[in-house]
């Protein structure tokens, strides 16, 4: 009797980064289509199994947080990376508060009818698959998963060693919601496991990822800007600066300047550099720089900075174009605004600057000259961002002209097509 030969059993191969990409072309054509009922069904969903799993999620933090302190990571950056019950519950809450804004996919940005009766509308659509990489971040994790399932879009997400415990367990948390809720399960995917290769890799599917936004330090947004053959909406580090005109208010500044700087000194938004106009150093600096110094703030000041208030220690020219994103902030008296604009034109990232001041022709001034993403008017520079801005949530700051400037939420996460409805008109 002929022997029977048993066939072994398959041996599952884990996907390539190619698979996923691809998986995510997939997914993201099921987006497209998607209702927003069904959209803001799986928010909901990812909301609510956020906080269910917070205790593994806490868990796999620590270990990331326990990895960075070996490391030296900066306290900045450990502050980043760190999540906690409350910061968890905000996460939670941001992802329910963009089940509550309009989406976008379908609004019509202008139309028209021609002579000829052809009726022409531009309406919103999804980018498609957007590629995000970033670092010691996991709370873009799920603010970029919400963003990119309202407006339409799969993602795929390289989060960075730093994160990497974090991170793989919210993308398992999100793609067991979107299980839960009978989504595409493939618009959610991670690239972690390959590392940096994998970000190389992810740089150079053009066709297969339609826009790539990187977040991180000016090192990292740099290399993307320069490696993708991928379409970038660029984000940008935040050397951040507030004027302090002649006419400022003490109480105002006081109270402004150390929420800018104090409030979160790791974040973008955070103040990095004073410029104080001379007419009102005298009156303005010792209160203003005594609360800061009071809260731990280094002061890197000029000569008549350190004149006026000498716990300051000098700065150099290094200080002006440094985003600490430490308890630090760089400090200069100048002769007046024109000095001051010059000063944020050669220096700013041109993400956020704000002028302190009771004169209108100066705030005019200010807002029309000041080439920023955010400029403002008596007011901290810690609301430009997309939750306070009443986005939900922000895929990132972008501090480049074209096609998004400022906190990006669902509209920037689409493009648009033309759509031309005809009754068999021919061109003559």
């Amino acid at each position: 009797m002929a022997e029977t030969l048993i066939p072994a059993p398959a041996v599952a191969t884990a996907p390539t980064l190619t698979d996923k990409l691809e998986s995510a072309r997939a997914a993201a054509r099921l987006l497209a289509i998607t209702s927003t009922k069904q959209k803001n069904s799986a928010l909901r969903a990812i909301a609510e199994s956020v906080m269910r799993n917070a205790p593994r999620i806490l868990l796999a933090n620590e270990l990331d947080l326990d990895r960075g302190r070996d490391l030296g990571m900066p306290q900045g950056l450990l502050d980043r990376l760190r999540l906690d019950e409350p910061r968890l519950e905000a996460l939670a809450a941001a992802v329910l508060q963009i089940i509550a804004l309009p989406d976008p996919v379908g609004d019509v940005v202008r139309g028209s009818t021609l002579e000829n009766g052809l009726l022409l509308s531009q309406v919103r659509v999804p980018f498609g698959v957007v590629g995000a990489i970033y670092e010691a971040r996991p709370n873009v994790t799920i603010d970029i998963v919400a963003l990119t399932v309202k407006s339409g879009n799969a993602v795929v997400l390289r989060g960075g060693s730093a994160a990497e415990n974090t991170n793989r367990v919210l993308v398992e948390v999100v793609r067991s919601a979107l299980v839960e809720s009978g989504m595409p399960v493939d618009a959610v995917q991670t690239i972690d496991e390959f590392g940096r290769e994998g970000a190389r890799q992810l740089m150079r599917a053009r066709g297969l990822v339609d826009v790539l936004i990187p977040r991180g330090s000016a090192e990292l947004i740099n290399s993307v800007v320069a490696e993708s053959t991928v379409p970038v909406i660029e984000t940008g580090a935040g050397v951040v600066h507030i004027f302090l005109d002649a006419s400022a208010d003490l109480a105002q500044s006081v109270e402004i300047v150390h929420n800018s700087k104090v409030q979160r000194p790791s974040v973008c938004n955070a103040l990095e550099t004073l410029l104080v106009h001379q007419d009102a150093a005298n009156r303005l600096l010792p209160a203003v720089l005594a609360k800061l110094h009071e809260s731990g703030v280094t002061i890197h000041g000029d000569d008549r900075t350190v004149h006026i208030f000498p716990d300051a220690v000098p700065a150099t020219e290094v200080d002006w174009g440094t985003e600490y994103m430490s308890l630090d902030l760089a400090v200069r008296v100048v002769d007046d605004l024109d000095c001051a604009l010059e000063h944020i034109r050669r220096f700013s990232t041109h993400h956020t600057e704000s002028i302190l001041t009771n004169d209108l022709g100066s705030a005019e001034r200010f807002l029309a000259e000041v080439d920023s993403a955010v400029v403002m008017v008596n007011a901290s520079t810690r609301f430009t961002d997309g939750g306070e801005f009443g986005f939900g949530a922000e895929v990132g700051i972008s501090t480049q002209k074209l096609h998004a400037r400022g906190p990006m939420g669902l509209a920037e996460l689409t493009s648009t097509k033309w759509v031309v409805r005809g009754a068999g008109q021919v061109r003559r």
